[in-house]
């Protein structure tokens, strides 16, 4: 079924001549009425009734006026929202992160992208690592946050962007002896107790591969610390806390 065809029938049946449905549809006359007739002929109903130079709706018009109204409406939202989903204004945005990254980041960073794109629902899915890559694969989120490591230099499956680095830091107790400064030996926090994220984050990984390079023993390194930012405050006494700082501007 022709559109044209629906909107020609709408326009006539409300101005009441073809003439005047014409010049609002900017279409010549004839071409109208063979529209009105194409349509009659494909729905095998009489549409109008022509009393002196002024068309009416026959019972079957009246009926069917009201459906090509809300067909018609809802064929104009179908291209509205179809143009804000061009301009990525509306719809789902689903991200990856990591538990560290949802928690330092989105936290504070999603209040401010919905009042600039209130049309978009950001759904966050935690995952670290490959399992991230994995998603991105399998379609089922459109953005992944991830370290560089993860991704092969010659893997051209994903479009990298990237952003501002990731860098570790080994916080503890200010009793704690500590040598301070810009960079600290890895085997001189080795040698003491450890709370590091769980072996699956890359930036575990990271830590682990340093402390294999400086052929440190995985003893060496032990404690796996989980939970919110608080806990790793209240075990900080023990020892050093090695995680990740994200930057803010890390979405911005």
């Amino acid at each position: 079924m022709d559109l044209r065809h629906l909107r020609t029938f709408v326009a006539v049946a409300e101005f009441g001549t073809v003439s005047k449905a014409a010049l609002h549809l900017h279409t010549a006359q004839p071409a109208l009425s063979r529209q009105i007739s194409d349509l009659e002929q494909e729905l095998g109903l009489a549409l109008f009734d022509r009393v002196g130079r002024r068309l009416f709706l026959t019972g079957a018009g009246e009926q069917l006026l009201g459906s090509c109204r809300s067909l018609l409406g809802s064929v104009s939202a179908l291209g509205e929202q179809a143009q804000l989903l061009r301009h990525g204004d509306t719809g789902v945005l689903k991200v990856a992160a990591s538990p560290v990254q949802i928690e330092t980041v989105f936290s504070t960073f999603l209040h401010q992208y919905a009042k600039r794109y209130p049309g978009v629902q950001v759904k966050l899915i935690e995952a670290i690592g490959t399992a991230t890559l994995a998603l991105l694969e399998r379609g089922e989120i459109h953005l992944g946050i991830s370290l560089l490591q993860s991704i092969q230099a010659d893997d051209r499956h994903f479009g990298i962007y990237p952003v501002p680095p990731v860098e570790l830091v080994a916080a503890c107790h200010p009793s704690f002896p500590l040598e301070s400064g810009g960079t600290i030996d890895i085997g001189l926090i080795a040698l003491h107790p450890l709370l590091l994220l769980d072996s699956g984050f890359v930036v575990r990984k990271t830590f682990d591969t340093a402390c294999r390079l400086a052929r440190l023993a995985d003893d060496e390194t032990a404690g796996t610390a989980g939970g919110s930012k608080n806990q790793y405050l209240r075990l900080s006494g023990l020892g050093a806390i090695v995680r990740e700082i994200i930057h803010r501007c890390l979405l911005e």
